[in-house]
């Protein structure tokens, strides 16, 4: 995971703004009380937020590098300058954790939607090459990032999928879905430069189960799922619908279980939350819907299955391309050792 940058020069500084898209300097002083109180903080705050390329964290002590202190005019200590392609957009001065806190989080939301170059993606953030990049297809909540990264591909359990399609780590690529490019060039098609399906389609029927452990332990807000099936843009009137795959409709969310439920043992075990998706829940552009769940049932979350119930339409077949977990991350956890926290029956 990225690191915070201690600056030791100011040849480095000036390459750091220009490198990254977004840059938070905590400007401090080893004989400063209110900075070594936010310091962990702020840790914290790189820890969890960067982003090779578009967010950087760093570090500036005044007494070391006065130069850099005079040139931005820093005077108290702790002092906080968010740069954006190298300019200066903000300033915060003061230990206010609320207000860093808030303020940083919005800047990792803005550049999960932004280039390299400062430029809006759409929905696709490139971070280097042109082929490589991370897929969101939803603008973040306030105070909330992406923690998809914190998944275990490791440990992934998919209950019928259909062989001839991606496996349960296909939903957390971070590539834009091949199925993205057809849309946008009007065809409604999927494809990709490999022609491998990077989508997971249901099997036998319309159901399908997943289970997803966590590296760390989290606090969920939303889920994003993204779902491209052919001819969802347009209308294709030659087309048999019962062959069409579809998007789910139904969705039961159960949080930390220790492995995948069966089918049947799911329909004994309550939902921690049900979610019925309408077609005006599918955003347009990128083919995802937004699943709101009750934060106050999504703390301290080890592991999630999910479990589309039926899909919204007369097909016989579900279709998913993408998921994203967006939250906050806790503590690192040590993994083989699933514990069941909460979700019990009565509580």
């Amino acid at each position: 995971m990225p690191k915070t940058v201690h600056i030791t020069s100011e040849a480095q500084f000036t390459s750091l703004i220009s490198s990254s898209t977004i840059v938070v300097v905590d400007f401090y002083a080893e004989w400063c009380g209110p900075c070594k109180v936010i310091a962990p903080m702020y840790e914290s705050l790189s820890a969890r937020l960067s982003r090779p390329g578009k967010i950087t964290f760093a570090k500036v002590d005044v007494d070391r590098q006065q130069g850099i202190a005079l040139k931005y005019e820093v005077t108290t200590t702790p002092t906080f300058l968010v740069f954006k392609k190298g300019a200066v957009v903000s300033t915060l001065q003061g230990a206010d954790p609320t207000k860093l806190a808030e303020a940083v989080q919005k800047l990792a939301a803005e550049a999960g939607s932004l280039n390299s170059d400062g430029s809006s993606s759409g929905g696709f953030t490139k971070t280097s090459g042109e082929s490589a990049g991370m897929w969101i297809g939803l603008d973040l909540p306030r105070g909330y990032s992406d923690v998809t990264e914190q998944v275990d591909v490791k440990g992934l359990d998919l209950l019928n999928s259909d062989s001839k399609f991606g496996g349960a780590r296909t939903l957390f690529d971070q590539r834009k879905p091949s199925g993205r490019s057809g849309i946008e060039k009007g065809k409604g098609k999927s494809s990709n430069a490999d022609d491998q399906p990077d989508w997971i389609e249901s099997d036998t029927d319309e159901q399908l189960m997943l289970f997803v452990p966590f590296k760390a332990t989290l606090k969920i807000r939303t889920l994003q799922i993204t779902s491209l099936p052919p001819g969802h843009s347009e209308d294709d009137g030659d087309s048999d619908n019962s062959e069409i795959p579809m998007r789910p409709k139904t969705i039961q969310v159960y949080s930390n279980r220790a492995h995948v439920l069966g089918f049947e043992e799911a329909e004994d075990i309550p939902a921690t939350q049900t979610i019925s998706l309408s077609p005006n829940d599918w955003d347009t552009k990128t083919g995802t819907a937004k699943i709101e769940l009750r934060f106050v049932k999504f703390q301290n979350v080890t592991s999630l299955v999910i479990f589309v119930v039926d899909g919204d339409g007369d097909g016989e077949r579900v279709r998913v391309d993408r998921l994203r977990v967006i939250g906050e991350t806790g503590e690192k956890r040590e993994m083989g050792k699933l514990e069941k926290i909460g979700d019990e029956l009565g509580e």
